[in-house]
């Protein structure tokens, strides 16, 4: 069982997928910074100095609070649909990447898919039977090829 597992952990499709999944979380730790510290401060500006991040509703708790972080220490219950804007945009940024990625991908495929085949054949002038390029003479009809 110890065998059959070493050879099924070794294969390269699973190494592909975990190499994949460590290169898909420290991507998605540079795209939540992407999200948080470089796009949501403008368009937090534009909307006129809102941070999408602090921006709940308060469910249960006294007080009115400023950020999250103040709710949750005071125990109030929230409902945090700034953070989940932040996220939806985060996905929005992830799913173009991707698809910008499997689009450049699928137009390396198809250019390769339209390289003509290598000519490794001739026809023979005499005969004209198909015979190999580096052929001296026609297999078929014994004549020379020049």
């Amino acid at each position: 069982m110890l065998k059959e597992f070493r050879e099924f952990a070794v294969k390269g499709n699973v190494v592909d997928m975990a190499v994949g999944i460590i290169i898909g979380g420290a991507f998605g730790t540079i795209v939540k910074s992407l999200v948080s510290d470089v796009m949501m401060p403008p368009i937090g500006l534009l909307l006129g100095g809102v941070d999408f991040s602090d921006l709940f509703l308060v469910l249960k708790g006294d007080g009115t609070f400023k950020t999250v972080a103040e709710a949750a220490n005071a125990g109030a219950v929230t409902i945090n649909y700034g953070l989940f804007l932040n996220n939806v945009i985060s996905f929005i940024i992830v799913a173009f990447a991707v698809f910008l990625l499997v689009k450049s991908i699928n137009k390396l495929k198809k250019q390769e898919e339209e390289k003509p085949a290598e000519v490794t054949t001739k026809d023979c002038p005499r005969c004209f039977s198909s015979i190999p390029l580096k052929a001296t003479r026609c297999p078929c009809c014994t004549s020379d090829i020049g």
